[in-house]
């Protein structure tokens, strides 16, 4: 009975799987999917599916071809003299979708299949270490949470039958202390790779809701993908106008400013933090900086030109340049970035329209499986 309810359900997760694949690009570009802070499932809204079946009842002569008519006639009558269907309140039930949680993991996994994402190779060989416990046997003593019950009763039901007091006609397994049987564990070292990804966002006037929504989205999924390669992975958020400082999640996504732009602000504070914070030798370190496009002057361009060669790409695994199409910004930033990094394949450039373009966008920062 166990083991058709375990493939029962293996097959509805399948059915889920499969209408997630379908809608994978709606789903993404929806804001309201991505999970609260600390939360490891999100809900996918999905058609109730209803099993067929038949159903019996009394026709009273209503079925077809009973009753009076001539053929030709309209089954259940014209029609004409039905109440009309507009203007009244219905009582009937509408349609139903049912929600599923899936697990951020179960999601990470569908995502990389369906965008062709390849597993992430850690940089480095440095790596931090973190003890695992894991059950490796049985013992005859421990605590009663780590009780064994099934090797428990095939103890007791071995040592009724050698002594003869088992009785067929009346099954009753009855173990004593000697029975029982408690799992052991081992505590082993297992290496264990962390992860940095340190987002960057342009907060200035010409940034707005629409912009700020987009880089929310993307960056959720992007985490997503990134926290099923790492086991340990770190978030840091920065945002700049004319000057960068570091904030909080929530702020990040919700401040509302104005004003000029220095792109340069933001990349020497993200220097700055993973000199003080991330040593390259033990963290796999990811930039991401979310931007229109428009920069204060030229020298500023050269000044974020010479930080991401000098400060940023020889530290971090890759550096992702997202621009949002803002109707405000100039957009000349990625040209820059493209000339002077066209043959660098650690700094990766995403063009962002809108909301449908995230999928594509995601495609394009993790396809190097860097």
């Amino acid at each position: 009975m166990i083991s058709r309810i375990e493939q029962d359900h293996s097959r509805f997760r399948e059915i889920i799987r499969g209408k997630i694949r379908q809608n994978l690009r709606k789903y993404i570009s929806r804001g309201d999917m991505v999970a609260p802070k600390g939360q490891g499932t999100v809900a996918i809204p999905m058609p109730q599916i209803n099993i067929p079946r038949f159903v019996h009842g009394d026709n009273s002569g209503q079925g077809v071809g009973q009753g009076d008519g001539e053929p030709c006639d309209p089954v259940g009558g014209s029609g004409k003299d039905g109440p009309g269907g507009a203007g009244k309140a219905g009582e009937q039930e509408g349609g139903k979708s049912l929600e599923v949680e899936v697990t951020l993991e179960e999601l990470a996994q569908i995502m990389g299949e369906e965008l062709g994402l390849p597993n992430i190779q850690p940089k480095g060989t440095h790596s931090l270490e973190t003890r695992k416990d894991r059950y490796v046997g049985l013992r005859n003593t421990g605590p009663e949470s780590l009780r064994n019950f099934k090797a428990t009763y095939k103890r007791a039901l071995r040592r009724q039958v050698a002594m003869g007091s088992y009785d067929p006609a009346r099954p009753v397994i009855v173990p004593i202390r000697e029975d029982r049987r408690y799992r052991s564990w081992r505590t082993d070292p297992r290496p264990q790779t962390n992860a940095v990804i340190i987002y960057m966002m342009d907060v200035s006037g010409s940034m707005g809701d629409e912009q700020k929504e987009i880089v929310r989205i993307e960056s959720f999924w992007i985490d997503t993908w990134l926290r099923s390669q790492y086991k340990g992975l770190e978030s840091r958020y920065i945002i700049h106008d004319a000057t960068a400082r570091v904030v909080e999640r929530d702020v990040f996504f919700r401040t509302r400013e104005s004003g000029g732009t220095m792109i340069s602000s933001a990349y020497k504070l993200c220097a700055e933090l993973i000199d003080a914070e991330f040593s390259p030798e033990q963290w796999n370190i990811y930039a991401f900086h979310f931007s229109d496009g428009d920069n204060w002057s030229v020298d500023d361009t050269a000044t974020c030109i010479q930080l991401v060669k000098q400060q940023l790409l020889p530290k971090c695994n890759q550096f992702g340049y997202g621009q949002v199409e803002s109707p405000y910004g100039s957009g000349q930033f990625i040209k820059d970035l493209r000339s002077a990094f066209a043959k660098n394949i650690a700094l990766v450039t995403s063009e962002i329209k809108s909301k449908d373009d995230i999928m594509d966008s995601i495609r394009e920062f993790l396809k190097g499986g860097r």
